[in-house]
C-alpha cells in the first residue's frame, strides 16, 4: 500500500485522497464500459458496516450481490450454485400450487424454512444465469475466498483496499477506509452511478440501432416497390399494340 500512503501519524497510515479519487475514476470508467456491454458485476460485502449499504444501492441497477456468508465455490463451482437457485424456484412454484396446502403443517413449515434459508443466501443472485464479468469487493481480507476464486477464473476484480491489504491482488484497487460506512457508501454510490450511465448509454445505442434498422427496411421496401413498378412499366411497353383500322 506504500504508493497510496500520504503520511504516517502516531502509527496510523493516512491514505492519499488524490490517489483515491484517481482510482475511483479509473474503476468507474471500467464499470461503465462493462455495464454498457450488458455485463454483470457481482458485489460482495458481508461485513456489518457494508452489507445494508451495498444491498440498497446495488438493487437500483439490478446487479447481483452477496451480503450474507460467501458460499464457497460460488464462482469455481457455479453449476452447483445454479442448482440451488433452481431448487428455490421449484419450491416457489410448489408453494404457489394447491398441492402445497394439502401437505401437513409440519411439512409446510420445513419447506418454508428451506425456502427462507435459500433466499437469504442466494436470493440476490437468483438472476445470475452465468458467471459475472467482474467482482467488486468491499473488504479484501474478509472476502479473500471470493478474490481467490475470481483470480482463479481470471475474472476482473475491483475492491476497496485499506492500508492493511495487498492492492497487488486486485485489478482495480481503490485505496480507502473499508470500515467507515460513509467511505463505503461514497465509493459504492460512484460505482452505481457509473453503472447507471453505462446502462443508459446501452439503451440509447440500441434504440438508435433500431431506428437505423427501421430506416434501412423502409429504404429496402421503397427500392423494392420501385423495382416492381419499373418492371410492370417495362412489360407494358413490350406488350404488342393493336393495329388501328383506318376507314
Amino acid at each position: 500500500m506504500a504508493p497510496y500512503i500520504f503520511m504516517e501519524r502516531n502509527g496510523i497510515h493516512i491514505i492519499d485522497l488524490y490517489k483515491t479519487q484517481a482510482k475511483i475514476d479509473e474503476a468507474a470508467n471500467a464499470v461503465r464500459q462493462l455495464a454498457r456491454s450488458g455485463k454483470k458485476i457481482l458485489f460482495v460485502a458481508t461485513k456489518k458496516q457494508a452489507k445494508d449499504i451495498v444491498a440498497e444501492l446495488v438493487k437500483k441497477v439490478n446487479m447481483p450481490y452477496v451480503t450474507e456468508r460467501w458460499p464457497g465455490g460460488m464462482l469455481t463451482n457455479f453449476s452447483t450454485i445454479r442448482k440451488a437457485v433452481r431448487k428455490m424456484v421449484s419450491i416457489d412454484k410448489m408453494m404457489a400450487s394447491s398441492a402445497f396446502n394439502n401437505l401437513s403443517k409440519r411439512e409446510r413449515l420445513q419447506i418454508e424454512r428451506e425456502r427462507e434459508k435459500l433466499n437469504k443466501n442466494l436470493g440476490s443472485i437468483a438472476d445470475l444465469s452465468r458467471l459475472p464479468s467482474a467482482v467488486f469487493v468491499v473488504d479484501v481480507i474478509k472476502e479473500h475466498i471470493a478474490i481467490a476464486e475470481a483470480r482463479k477464473l481470471n475474472i476482473p476484480t475491483f475492491a476497496i483496499v485499506d492500508t492493511n491489504s495487498n492492492p497487488n491482488l486486485i485489478d482495480f484497487p481503490i485505496p480507502a477506509n473499508d470500515d467507515a460506512s460513509k467511505s463505503i457508501e461514497l465509493i459504492i454510490g460512484k460505482m452505481v452511478e457509473a453503472i447507471e450511465e453505462g446502462l443508459t448509454e446501452r439503451k440509447n445505442s440500441r434504440d438508435k440501432e433500431d431506428i437505423i434498422e427501421d430506416e434501412m427496411i423502409d429504404d429496402e421496401n421503397v427500392m423494392e416497390n420501385k423495382g416492381e413498378d419499373e418492371e410492370k412499366e417495362e412489360k407494358r411497353q413490350r406488350r404488342p399494340r393493336k393495329a388501328v383500322n383506318k376507314k
